[in-house]
């Protein structure tokens, strides 16, 4: 009975070990269109993905992920615009594209090996790239009005 019972408490601890383990390669994709935009999200674990289009409107996307080999990208036409990505790991990737309004982006990654890169065209721009560790690179374009 108690062997029974030992390897029934065994069991339950690895299940709810496995089940407390970050998930993995999960592809979130949103895209909005009109007024008032908004998005947002967290992911941990491993190849994880993040995209995000918005067209029209406030706009504004955050996006955070831990781990490593992530991607977060966000892509914003028309108006207020503003994204965000932390991204904490190695071998991440973060992109962000917008264009045509008031701008403004944060990409900042912790770890090694990372990309960050972006676009912003056609008025208020600003930008603010910040990367931890090493063999990372960055590159930004930017057309301010």
């Amino acid at each position: 009975m108690i062997a029974k019972s030992l390897a029934s408490l065994a069991l339950a601890s690895l299940v709810g070990l496995i089940s407390a383990l970050p998930a993995s390669a999960n592809d979130v994709r949103i895209e909005q269109y009109g007024w008032s935009n908004s998005a947002g999200g967290a992911q941990a674990g491993t190849r994880n993905r993040i995209r995000v289009y918005q067209h029209g409107g406030a706009n504004r996307v955050t996006g955070q992920q831990y781990g490593h080999e992530n991607l977060s990208a966000s892509g914003q036409e028309g108006y207020g615009h503003s994204s965000s990505t932390y991204q904490r790991g190695e071998r991440n990737v973060a992109g962000v594209g917008q264009f045509g309004s008031n701008h403004t982006s944060i990409l900042t990654q912790d770890g090694n090996g990372n990309i960050a890169a972006g676009v912003q065209v056609g008025r208020g721009c600003s930008a603010n790239v910040a990367q931890g560790g090493g063999g990372n690179v960055a590159a930004f374009v930017q057309t301010c009005d």
